[in-house]
């Protein structure tokens, strides 16, 4: 439950644009308890005449034992958070967040003494991709490369891609394939279009390989990639999924 978690303070460390409507933004949290991948906390803005909005955002940082934690928050525009997260807020600021939260939709890499986990396949839509990015560098940092991840990432076009950077340079253990919807880069030979069972065939994993699977972004995406994996032969009990947006 999200009220045994106090408010705390986090202080901007940096910010970092990701997409013309998109920053990451690093914090530090005084207090802060840790965290697992694939966890999100909830942001909270208080004005001067007391009036408050708070949010959920995704943890894009893997756990490290530190105070310090990322998320990275998409501009809506009639939104009460986020147009300040995105557009105003500068190194120093301070705001509450609260968490962490959430304890479905979380990769805990294994102990080295421990077998390691099954082939993972992470899927994500937008801005879904963020806490997969969280679990990705978990399994980098912690796991160092035993589990074999492969990312689907359906984008709409190569300015919309967070972390550029990472997955033109993924860490060893992961196969990140990038999926464009309506404008791809120049070389592409991948029809554009939202994805489809070709290519969860061609670069997910085979269902008798038994992955567990992490899927997130908007509800309508997640429902059908959840149903096209069931249909391939992925048991339901291996897919773990996370939605944001109207239903």
């Amino acid at each position: 439950m999200t009220g045994a978690h106090p408010w705390l303070v986090a202080t901007v460390d940096s910010v970092r644009r990701e997409t013309p409507s998109a920053s990451t933004l690093v914090l530090d949290v005084d207090g802060w308890p840790g965290h697992q991948a694939g966890q999100h906390v909830d942001v909270k803005l208080t004005a001067e005449d007391g009036y408050s909005a708070q949010r959920s955002y995704s943890l894009a940082s893997a756990p490290d034992g530190s105070s310090r934690v990322e998320i990275a928050v998409q501009n809506v525009s009639d939104g009460e958070v986020s147009p300040y997260l995105v557009g105003n807020v500068e190194v120093g600021d301070r705001f509450e967040i609260r968490g962490p939260i959430g304890r479905w939709f979380v990769w805990r890499p294994s102990r080295p003494d421990e077998t390691p986990s099954p082939p993972i396949l992470l899927i994500g839509g937008g801005s879904g991709i963020v806490p997969l990015r969280a679990m990705v560098r978990a399994q980098a940092s912690a796991s160092g490369g035993r589990v074999p991840f492969r990312v689907l990432y359906s984008v709409r076009e190569p300015a919309e891609v967070y972390f550029e950077q990472e997955w033109a340079h993924p860490p060893p253990g992961v196969d990140v394939t990038t999926l464009f919807t309506r404008r791809a880069p120049a070389g592409s030979t991948r029809p554009l279009g939202r994805i489809t069972v070709d290519d969860l065939d061609a670069h997910g994993w085979p269902a008798e390989f038994e992955p567990r699977c992490y899927i997130c972004g908007p509800t309508s995406f997640v429902d059908t990639v959840a149903d096209m994996l069931v249909a391939r032969g992925h048991s339901a009990a291996n897919i773990r999924t996370e939605r944001f947006g109207p239903s």
